[in-house]
């Protein structure tokens, strides 16, 4: 059987292809790394972009000298790249942030005064959790009743109002119809957020022809694990919240009190950024762009079609969905294994046959629970019962690593 990696069409590669890791018996075996939902490796273009940053690196935005200037143009350059990557407005603001999770943070503590979030329980924690004012809808059933349940959600609200909705789920990998609840958010005078750490690393985004208002992800997701992330969107509201952190950098003069900048991106990045992390996040997008998405996209699909394939050919596995098997879906794939906890199933893919694959609840309890048919009273963080494993895919996968992880699972359950 030939071996192909998703990026054997493209030049593009990610470090560690040649992992060795130890197995039973005291054999190393090449990792097959099917964890890219909770961190991608990193591109070869995002490490050079870094290294090529470092001989000059300085703090940006206050400094005269010639590293302070050619740092902080490469950093303002890293924020006009992230705006061209997610197709965004001109006028929107990109502010850089640690992750997703702390992106939708400083959203939260920045809308209006009195506003109401509506939010999936089909969310990962980070759009569960931020939120004073919530209302909280139960998983539906199709893309259609999504729609209709923020719809009728939306119409009850009065004053300001947010509706938060993953754009591919963290635990499925299913793709959510975010241009028609964009729509409805909109008919409803309401605004609208989308989780889109686990889109972008997979898909294009176009954030103006989807009519979005807010966007955050993660650069760790996007092959970029230098510990930055994004939230790009409308001004005002951003422009008008209190500074996420007050510092420097934030404030245009202070005296017996501050006065904080207008313009959003300043006034929420106080102190001396992730500069690094910035460039690494921009080489990412140009990276991805440059490669294209089409040979990308039609690897994956490829990829991802064989993976649940030979999972369904498995008598005692079975695949976690919410809108069947036919909804599209990007390179995530959860599961259960009758006879074995989750965590003895990654367990044994890990030292036995050298798979790396997650297990837990991935920071989506009540979706997981609902998956598995499971009361609210089951499972915390601790509980390897009430848990699946997840299998993700990217760049650098190959079949060899499907095929393996199918015979492993083939393998685990023939011992029952």
């Amino acid at each position: 059987m030939s071996v192909a990696t998703i990026s054997a069409p493209v030049a593009v590669k990610v470090l560690g292809e040649d992992l060795e890791v130890p197995v039973q018996g005291g054999r190393l075996v090449s990792y097959a790394n099917l964890d890219y939902a909770a961190s991608a490796p990193c591109l070869e273009p995002v490490s050079a972009a870094v290294a090529a940053a470092l001989p000059a690196y300085s703090s940006v935005h206050r400094g005269a000298g010639y590293a302070s200037q050619l740092t902080t143009a490469r950093y303002e350059q890293a924020r006009h790249t992230v705006r061209a990557f997610v197709g965004a407005r001109p006028d929107d603001a990109v502010i850089f942030t640690r992750n997703t999770t702390d992106a939708t943070n400083l959203l939260a503590s920045c809308l209006p005064p009195q506003t109401t979030v509506v939010v999936f329980d089909t969310e990962h924690h980070a759009s569960l959790l931020p939120w004073e004012r919530v209302v909280r809808l139960a998983p539906p059933a199709f893309p259609g009743e999504a729609v209709r349940q923020a719809d009728a959600a939306l119409a009850e609200i009065d004053g300001p109002k947010l509706l938060v909705v993953t754009a591919a789920s963290n635990v499925t990998g299913e793709l959510w119809p975010i241009a028609a609840l964009a729509h409805i958010a909109h008919r409803h005078g309401a605004r609208i957020l989308v989780d889109a750490a686990q889109l972008v690393p997979h898909r294009r985004l176009n954030l103006t022809a989807l009519d979005l208002d807010y966007v955050a992800f993660s650069g760790h997701k996007l092959y970029a694990p230098f510990g930055a992330g994004v939230l790009v969107g409308r001004r005002d509201w951003l422009s008008a919240g209190q500074p996420y952190l007050k510092g420097g950098g934030a404030v245009k003069a202070v005296t017996d009190s501050a006065e904080w900048h207008e313009d959003a991106e300043p006034r929420h990045e106080a102190g001396t950024p992730n500069v690094l992390g910035a460039i690494a996040l921009a080489a990412a997008c140009d990276a991805l762009t440059a490669t294209g998405w089409t040979p990308l996209v039609r690897e994956e699909e490829r990829l991802v079609a064989r993976l649940r394939e030979g999972l369904s050919a498995i008598e005692g596995v079975h695949e976690l969905s919410l809108w069947g098997p036919d909804h599209p879906r990007v390179g995530i794939v959860s599961f259960v294994v009758d006879g074995y906890t989750a965590r003895e199933v990654a367990e044994a893919l890990s030292g036995e046959y050298g798979i790396g694959v997650r297990d837990g609840k991935f920071c989506a309890h009540p979706f997981v629970r609902h998956l598995l048919g499971t009361s609210s009273a089951d499972g915390g963080c601790e509980d390897g019962t009430t848990a699946a494993v997840r299998a993700s895919i990217g760049i650098g996968t190959t079949e060899e690593h499907i095929d393996r992880l199918i015979g492993a699972l083939r393998d685990l359950v023939t011992r029952h």
